[in-house]
């Protein structure tokens, strides 16, 4: 078998970790490391053992996958180009600045017969992997990712930053078209939404109540997932899971027994589950995990909500009003 030929387009703080993962990864060549910062670019290339270039489009016809792990407003410029060259691509969340832009990726990639995977890093959480190995149609679905405030510099908002994860994952747990939405927030500490709620609800009869803050005190991720005849609790932050089931018989006269499973999850590496399933894909032993498609309706869903939130700006790269 020989090794796909890789690279990592950006190296700051995530990319640096999508360079380590390839160059350890079996049957992967990690190639070269891009970045406009060529000292960032050498670091990372003297780290991993591969070579370090400033612009990204010398490796075009050199490699056969990339992760892309530059800004947001440059998703769409830089997978265009490694798209059309016949690459496949791995780019980090939001897959781009618009949904016009991801629907052009996605027409691309299946003109060109490229694998287009979106970087939803929760979907390889171990717990929810585990729920997505024996899916029940949810009922009502709840979740709450808080997160305390960082200062920096940023015109993502909140739903954009944060609650665009458990869009995609109840999007595709749901899998039913979204049928009406309502959103509240507010700014907190910075000029973009620092929290956020919304409802969906879909054509199936799902409701999801999600909630993202990026101004607690505390770090919290969990959703939880009501289906018929059972209740599933996913703690992303800890791997932990539990599931508790209506049973086959009584405890108590006119009352139902309850079954309860508990498991908490080995620390994995999420970021190398993922890389390894991208791997897969190109190599064509399973289809695309979180495709373009998946990253599109993420992103659509997230802007109508930025919409519905005092008119902030739902374009990233535009300043808030």
């Amino acid at each position: 078998m020989h090794p796909i030929r890789c690279a990592v387009i950006g190296v700051g703080y995530l990319g640096r970790f999508h360079a380590q993962k390839y160059a350890a990864a079996d049957h992967a060549q990690l190639v070269a490391v891009a970045d406009t910062d060529p000292e960032a670019a050498a670091r990372v290339a003297a780290e991993c053992g591969c070579r370090a270039v400033t612009d990204y489009r010398e490796l075009l016809g050199e490699v056969d996958a990339v992760s892309i792990v530059v800004p947001t407003t440059l998703h769409y410029e830089v997978a265009r180009e490694c798209i059309a060259h016949g690459v496949h691509v791995l780019v980090e969340k939001p897959i781009t600045r618009t949904v016009a832009e991801a629907a052009e990726l996605n027409r691309l990639a299946r003109e060109k017969n490229v694998c287009l995977q979106v970087g939803h890093l929760e979907r390889f959480n171990a717990a929810l992997m585990e729920v997505s190995r024996r899916p029940t149609p949810p009922l009502f679905i709840e979740s709450h990712r808080l997160a305390p405030f960082k200062p920096r510099t940023t015109d993502v908002n909140v739903v954009l930053d944060l609650m665009i994860h458990d869009i995609d994952i109840i999007l595709d747990m749901v899998r039913s078209p979204v049928k009406s939405l309502a959103a509240s927030g507010a700014r907190v500490l910075s000029d973009a939404l620092d929290i956020a709620n919304a409802r969906i609800e879909f054509d199936n009869g799902c409701v999801a109540n999600v909630t993202s803050s990026r101004v607690s005190l505390k770090s919290e991720r969990k959703m939880r997932i009501f289906q018929k005849n059972a209740y599933v609790s996913i703690d992303f932050q800890n791997r932990g899971l539990s599931v508790h089931r209506l049973g086959d018989r009584e405890a108590f006269p006119g009352i139902p027994e309850i079954t309860s499973e508990n498991t908490v999850f080995e620390e994995g590496d999420a970021l190398k589950v993922e890389i390894q399933a991208f791997l897969e894909a190109v190599r064509g032993e399973a289809p695309v995990v979180v495709s373009g498609e998946d990253g599109q309706r993420a992103l659509e869903t997230a802007i109508r909500i930025s919409e519905l939130l005092h008119g902030e700006a739902p374009v990233l790269g535009q300043s808030a009003p």
